[in-house]
């Protein structure tokens, strides 16, 4: 195979490169002007007619943080895939016939940095013609719910969920520290300070309760009713993850399985497209009672420890609604600290429980809230910031009793 090289009259490899590495900044990765001179230098010591060599170079040169490898992957796919398509891509770097088979699932973040002008050529609009949103429509995007948004509004909650302080409630341990306030005395600290003073005790030190944060564990239905949420749930629980230590995540239609491991990942992407290759049941049925009896038999005391903080995310249509739905769900609000129900369906006014699951799921929950917007989300994350309280903190006007009630009527 023949060695071509940059400076081929009938190539425009280096407008590719250039056009490459605007992908990928706009894909959010991080590639400066060194970078691309630097893979343009080291393009001309490979041969350009392998594209596994290609693909190497250009990964070893602009990639620089392991979680952007699944978007540096599926950017140079895509771009080089177009490219080629347009005939704008070096004849020296054709593409073998296993890569001309559909591309993966890609992320949303490199099909829209693809769609850019700035990438596919077009003219870009001057920046006076921008259409930035006002304050009425951020106050708008706060109350929208989350299936009435398009892809635009979509990819900005995310951005606002990213960027959210998420929650860190304390929980009072045994162990002690040092607090000016604190209400037992620290003898130790107390007797050695003394010695600096020849034996006369003038400064008395005390000791507190320390505090950490409460473990939360996420169960999110992923089944067919929920599917125009779950995304979005997702983005949350992986910044949830990725900001405190102790966070687990299962995902249940017809089945459970631990994603806590997949979304460990710090890249959302990664994390998501990470879940979807573990999860076999996505937007299928339902099977609650099923699910929180595999939860409450193979991981309860696993992760329920420790005073943990369960978010039960689900519209509650079960499919097989009976008194082991009831049961399981008893059994699951004994083991935690603090069970909270968040169910889109109170996006609704008259919302009023009369489904059978929903009726015998209610009596064992804590808090009941909504969670179809992002003001929802915003009041969930206030809740989970301050230590729970004695009653029940519910929709405004109702308590669960009354919401219990209602649904036998």
């Amino acid at each position: 195979m023949a060695i071509h090289h940059l400076d081929s009259p009938t190539g425009r490899i280096a407008d590719n490169v250039i056009g490459f590495a605007r992908t990928l900044r706009a894909s959010g990765l991080p590639v400066g002007s060194a970078a691309v001179i630097d893979a343009l230098n080291a393009l001309r010591l490979i041969d350009i007619g392998n594209r596994a060599d290609v693909f190497s170079t250009l990964q070893a040169v602009l990639l620089t943080r392991h979680e952007h490898a699944l978007i540096f992957a599926q950017a140079f796919e895509l771009f080089f895939r177009i490219a080629e398509q347009r005939n704008n891509m070096l004849d020296s770097v054709p593409l073998p016939d296993q890569a001309r088979k559909p591309p993966p699932s890609a992320s949303r973040r490199v099909l829209e940095a693809l769609s850019q002008p700035a990438i596919t050529g077009e003219r870009e609009m001057p920046r006076e013609h921008e259409i930035r949103p006002s304050v009425s429509d951020r106050e708008v995007l706060q109350r929208k719910d989350f299936a009435q948004m398009s892809a635009a509004e979509m990819a900005e909650v995310m951005q606002l969920i990213a960027k959210m302080e998420l929650p860190q409630a304390k929980l009072r341990t045994r162990r002690t520290r040092p607090d000016s306030r604190g209400s037992s005395l620290d003898l130790r600290r107390t007797l050695r300070g003394g010695l600096r003073t020849g034996g006369e005790i003038v400064d008395i030190h005390r000791l507190g309760r320390a505090g950490k944060s409460a473990p939360i564990v996420a169960l999110l239905d992923i089944s067919g009713s929920m599917s125009e949420y779950t995304r979005l749930f997702l983005h949350f629980l992986h910044s949830l993850t990725n900001e405190r230590k102790r966070v687990s995540v299962f995902l249940f239609g017809t089945r459970l399985t631990n994603v806590t491991r997949a979304l460990r990942a710090r890249d959302p992407d990664e994390a998501l497209a990470a879940c979807s290759s573990v999860v076999e049941d996505w937007a299928g049925g339902t099977r609650i009672a099923t699910s929180l009896h595999n939860f409450n038999k193979l991981w309860g005391r696993r992760v329920l420890a420790q005073g943990a903080i369960v978010l039960l995310i689900t519209d509650g249509l079960e499919r097989e609604a009976d008194s082991k739905l009831a049961f399981e769900m008893d059994r699951l609000h004994r083991s935690c600290r603090r069970l909270i129900w968040l169910n889109p369906l109170l996006r609704y006014d008259g919302f009023e429980p009369k489904a059978q699951g929903i009726k015998m799921m209610l009596p064992h929950v804590d808090e009941f809230r909504p969670v179809h917007s992002l003001s929802s989300i915003e009041g969930l994350v206030a809740a989970l910031s301050r230590a729970p309280r004695p009653t029940a903190v519910v929709p405004p006007s109702r308590s669960l009793n009354e919401w219990h009630h209602a649904g036998s009527r």
